[in-house]
């Protein structure tokens, strides 16, 4: 189940509200569309992934349709990811250690990869959505091509621990991660992936058991690490110059976090100077936690927002699958973010004879207030418990993303 609240709403929920209920098992990683507000995919227990069309109004009763529902996987699906700048292309990662790529205009699977003998544990795609990253249970960092379906690079243990790590892209393309030493400090880590001999820089932090969740601004080159049952997250600057990794500041708190959400860019004040959201799942309640840069001028600061990602696509699916790459297209955040007008996703079939208006379910076919859009949701409303018993299955995402 998923629940979805207005991000100014306050106050206990009604045990009635209306929930996402699609999934026949726990729910354990969801992923809000970059390209179109109303779009959140989902992925369960239940082995399937599903995309679902938010409305633009509060939900009068549960949601129980998805617009498409993908099969492809043998077990239970732990990771969704959208493509940074192709329309409708979602990643899914699973159980059964396989990468499908799907198609969600279409309902069809475009790649399917089984690089992994073990269990995947985040994937993180670069900035054009060329390459993704990946950390495994066999404690390996893979880079993969997914449109020649080959991993182009990888490093054993960048760091020595055996607990989880979890790696994402910067936006010059390096690679920043988070593991454990073999005396269980955790540690941080910045690599090149065309030189995985050498760190950029390796930083070890504290000694705790709870894995380090990296959220990205690319804007600021700037990483919030979250740690579920840490009551503090740390953030720090990424450069070209020596450490390459600036330690800024830490926010903390008397409670410990449960998960952790964060906001996109798009969805700042920009009248407050603030230039990052995050969300604190606690255990019966969701906190917003403001990052803000105080400035004394109201003017808009330009250095504080330079043009951030929007929701227009670069390019079409097509277009990504027969080997063009774009940057995402930006957007100016200088008179606030206005959200364009509702698009509802069309899921075609090539099957013309199909005209059923039920929802389409797809199989693999590859080898092996009201709720406006997005950013007036919650990323961390997705207050179930049943999601917690499975930290290692949650990856940061490199936009809208829960993580627990």
């Amino acid at each position: 189940m998923v629940a979805l609240c207005a991000v100014l709403q306050t106050g206990r929920v009604d045990k009635n509200y209306p929930l996402v209920v699609g999934h026949t098992g726990p729910v354990l990683d969801i992923d809000w569309c970059p390209h179109n507000d109303n779009i959140l995919a989902s992925c369960s227990e239940d082995c399937t992934a599903m995309v679902w069309q938010i409305p633009d109004h509060t939900p009068t009763r549960p949601l129980s349709e998805p617009i498409v529902t993908l099969e492809g996987h043998s077990k239970r699906v732990g990771i969704v990811s959208w493509h940074p700048t192709a329309r409708n292309v979602l990643l899914t990662a699973g159980s059964d250690n396989l990468i499908i790529i799907w198609n969600v205009g279409t309902g069809e699977a475009l790649i399917t990869m089984d690089d992994h003998p073990d269990l995947i544990y985040n994937v993180s795609w670069n900035r054009n959505g060329s390459l993704f990253c990946t950390t495994c249970k066999d404690r390996r960092l893979r880079v993969c091509d997914p449109r020649k379906r080959e991993v182009v690079a990888e490093r054993l243990a960048p760091h020595e621990g055996i607990r989880p790590m979890r790696a994402i892209f910067t936006r010059e393309g390096n690679i920043f991660s988070t593991g454990f030493t073999r005396m269980s400090q955790r540690e941080l880590g910045l690599w090149d992936p065309t030189n995985f001999e050498e760190p950029i820089a390796l930083l070890e932090m504290d000694t705790s058991n709870g894995v380090l969740l990296p959220f990205y601004d690319a804007d600021a080159n700037i990483v919030y690490l979250c740690g579920k049952g840490d009551s503090s997250i740390r953030y720090f600057e990424i450069t070209e110059e020596p450490p390459y990794v600036h330690y800024l500041s830490t926010y903390s708190s008397k409670e410990p976090q449960r998960g952790m959400g964060f906001m996109p860019k798009r969805g700042v004040d920009v009248s407050k100077c603030e230039i990052a959201r995050l969300y604190k799942l606690h255990e019966r309640k969701c906190e917003p936690i403001m990052m803000t840069v105080p400035r004394k001028s109201d003017l808009f600061q330009d250095d504080l927002y330079p043009d951030t990602a929007g929701p227009d696509p670069a390019l079409e699916a097509e277009e990504w699958m027969e080997g063009r790459d774009e940057d995402p297209v930006l957007v100016s955040l200088r008179d606030g973010y206005i959200p364009p007008k509702s698009r509802e996703l069309k899921v075609a079939r090539k099957n013309i004879l199909d005209t059923r208006a039920a929802p389409r379910r797809s199989m693999s076919s590859c080898d092996g207030s009201n709720l406006p859009t997005v950013l007036n949701l919650c990323y961390l409303c997705v207050l179930l418990s049943v999601l917690l018993p499975f930290p290692f299955l949650f990856p940061p995402a490199p936009c809208c993303s829960l993580s627990y």
